[in-house]
């Protein structure tokens, strides 16, 4: 299904003009119009969904073989030194267009450190409890 006010489902399926690097039934990788780094793309399903938490699990694991392809492919053919495979799910994460999508984006030695996070510390009984809440059964 698709919302017909959401730009990345415009985006999607060729309703409004893109740089277009792939496309199958189900995706279409673009280059993304605001960069982070020299050949960012972004992998966009042509199905709305808002999120991760939407997004059927199969889906999920096209997205998750197609974000490795890219990434070779983009590396072979750009010469980048890394490479960030980015998905954010709310805006308190970083999502701004609530379509699912998954950022790609090639690294190059001496560019500016955009995905860093100070490492936290935590006492032995919060990581228990955390742990133990988590704990998948």
């Amino acid at each position: 299904m698709r919302d017909e006010n959401c730009i990345f489902c415009k985006l999607a399926n060729g309703d409004i003009p893109t740089r277009t690097i792939f496309e199958d039934e189900d995706f279409r990788v673009i280059l993304d119009a605001s960069p982070a780094s020299k050949g960012h793309a972004l992998i966009l399903p042509k199905e709305h969904y808002a999120n991760l938490y939407e997004i059927p699990e199969e889906l999920v694991a096209k997205v998750a073989k197609l974000s490795k392809r890219m990434a070779i492919h983009m590396t072979e053919v750009l010469g980048c030194d890394g490479f960030n495979i980015v998905q954010n799910n709310g805006e308190v994460a970083g999502q701004t267009v609530f379509h699912y999508h998954m950022h790609l984006i090639p690294r190059y030695k001496g560019e500016e450190d955009m995905l860093h996070w100070k490492p936290n510390s935590f006492d032995d009984a919060i990581m228990d409890g955390i742990a133990k809440k988590l704990e998948v059964k």
